[in-house]
Formats: C-alpha cells, structure tokens, sequence
C-alpha cells in the first residue's frame, strides 16, 4: 500500500473552498457499517467545517456500495438543485471474484452518473485487502477516505461554477 507512511487525508497544501451555498448529498453503504459509518462522519464533519449548512447536506443510506451509482442517479434526478453527490461505500477482498465485478460496477456506475448529470459525483468507496486497511482510511492512521471525498466534492462545485 503506497499510503502506509503518511495520512492521505492532509490538504494543507490546498486551498479549501468554502461551501455555505452548496448543496450536497451523501449515500452511504450500510454493508461493513462500522467502516462506512466513519467515512461517514468524516464527510459530514468536513462539509460542515467548510461552511456547508446542515440543512443544505441530505443523507441517502442504501444497502450496499453496488447500490450506490443508482442512488446517485436518483438522488440527481429527483433533486436537480443537488450541487455534488459524494458515495461513501467499503468494498473489503475476499476469496472470490465477487471484489472485483463490484468494484469495477461501482467505480464505472459513479463516473457515468456524474457525466450524465455534468455535476461532481465523488468516489469515495475504500476497496481494500483486509478490514484493518479499512480501519486504517476510515479516521485511522491514514486518514479518513469520507474527509477526502468531502474536500473533493467542494473543489469540483468550485471548480464547475468557475467554467
């Protein structure tokens, strides 16, 4: 693992902007919940410490990461004034193929909704050998995968109102 001697989830090399007109959603996986759980709270805290106003963030459980593409798709499509959609979700290896097909499914499904939409549907999904790696990206000793996706999603709202 490239992370395992730094906290991915430091950005004060960036600039952060200040989200206090943007309206986010989160779905977030409920399979492995104690991982996505805290991905989670990362992202929330982080919209939240970057101006975002809690009545402007929505939060959408669904039951697995491979439901997290269609959310995003109805989340978009029933609730146009959504600025950034983030999908939170935990994909741990197992002994089969099952890993891969879902994390291809879901990488694919996120990146085609967000160009469907032409609005940011971020990635925020760990797919990861074992769960301490989980652990480890999920407010562990290498960040918080959920801060990360947050940062991400108010850059990309910039970044879209500035084209």
């Amino acid at each position: 693992m490239a992370s395992h001697l730094k906290n991915l989830s430091d950005f004060s090399h960036t600039t952060i902007p200040n989200g206090a007109d943007y309206k986010i959603a989160i779905a977030v996986a409920e399979w492995n919940a104690k991982i996505t759980g805290a991905l989670y709270q990362g992202a929330y805290d982080t919209l939240i410490k970057y101006g975002v106003k809690e009545e402007n963030i929505s939060s959408f459980p669904v039951p697995g990461s491979f439901e997290l593409p269609g959310a995003a798709e109805l989340i978009l499509n029933k609730k146009p004034a959504v600025d950034a959609v983030i999908c939170l979700g935990c994909v741990i290896q197992g002994d089969t193929k099952h890993f891969d097909f879902i994390c291809e499914a879901v990488a694919n499904g996120i990146t085609n909704v967000g160009i469907k939409y032409s609005k940011p549907v971020i990635f925020g999904v760990l797919t990861t050998n074992d769960e301490q790696q989980a652990i480890d990206r999920a407010g562990g000793k290498h960040g918080n995968k959920g801060d990360e996706a947050a940062i991400t999603a108010l850059k990309m709202v910039h970044f879209s109102a500035t084209i």
